[in-house]
């Protein structure tokens, strides 16, 4: 049980509203956070929109480069244009400065998730034993890295995808697509948050593992069942054609591979502290 840093007995257990009052100030400090990187966000507007949210929306994006050589050296022309066939537009009075907020907050989100996970850790860790926080000392490095290079993928594999293939749609010649601001910022939203998040696999599987609700073998019995489940949420968060779908499903593919070492790794760690003890005894 987690025991107060704040208690004048160290070794009086914490109640449940002490918990909960040490959650509270966690997440307020957390909150803190986001909020000072959504300042410096809003502050610095011309980078976070036309360099980065509307770099997916320029033919010479590094991703429609790199995709027009590859194309070019298969004997296609893919992702080789001169302009996108869209424009994009603001059709509500306040909606430029509302996203402006929305978008500044989003950015402070991403940009504060190590401190976020640094508190969650201080929450969790004075529950956990002195070998396994020793164990773990990687955690938020590992975590945050994982999340960044998911929002990384996010950028710059599944957005200009996304954008390429919606914004390149059309149901007849005769309708011409313009798009609202709000929608273009939530597809450019929804990949870059969500593909961070499914990075975040391998730990989420180290800590289902930890608390035994995971093992290898159960993970390895439900492969099929899983892989059908990573192809829909790849469909989800991808336009709807196969080539997009497939390269969005293979880093998920690796990355539940991984998960099953890791938690063959863990258990394994367990089995091995468990045995020393058993001899010291």
């Amino acid at each position: 049980m987690k025991k107060t840093k704040k208690s004048s007995n160290p070794n009086k257990e914490m109640s449940f509203l002490d918990h909960l009052e040490e959650l509270r100030w966690h997440l307020i400090r957390s909150t803190l956070a986001v909020l000072l990187f959504a300042v410096v966000a809003f502050i610095f507007k011309g980078f976070i929109f036309d360099t980065l949210i509307f770099g997916p929306v320029k033919p010479d994006f590094w991703t429609y480069r790199m995709f027009c050589k590859i194309s070019q050296s298969l004997g296609m022309n893919s992702f080789c244009f001169q302009e996108m066939p869209f424009g994009i537009q603001a059709l509500k009075m306040a909606s430029q400065f509302s996203i402006h907020i929305w978008t500044s907050i989003y950015a402070g989100i991403i940009l504060a998730f190590p401190y976020i996970i640094y508190e969650f850790w201080k929450f969790i860790s004075p529950g956990l034993k002195e070998n396994e926080r020793k164990s773990s000392q990687g955690f938020i490095i590992f975590a945050s890295v994982l999340f960044f290079i998911g929002v990384i993928f996010g950028y710059y594999v599944i957005t200009p995808l996304s954008i390429n293939f919606l914004g390149g749609y059309q149901v007849s010649d005769e309708v011409v697509n313009q798009f609202d601001l709000e929608s273009y910022i939530a597809v450019v939203r929804t990949a870059v948050l969500a593909s961070g998040i499914i990075f975040e696999l391998p730990i989420i599987m180290f800590i289902l593992t930890k608390i035994g609700l995971v093992t290898p073998e159960c993970l390895r019995k439900y492969r099929k069942i899983s892989i059908v489940i990573i192809l829909i949420i790849s469909a989800t968060i991808t336009p709807p054609d196969v080539a997009s779908q497939i390269i969005v499903a293979i880093p998920i593919l690796l990355l539940y591979e991984a998960s099953i070492y890791i938690s063959k790794w863990v258990l394994r760690k367990e089995r091995k502290e468990t045995t020393v003890k058993q001899k010291s005894s």
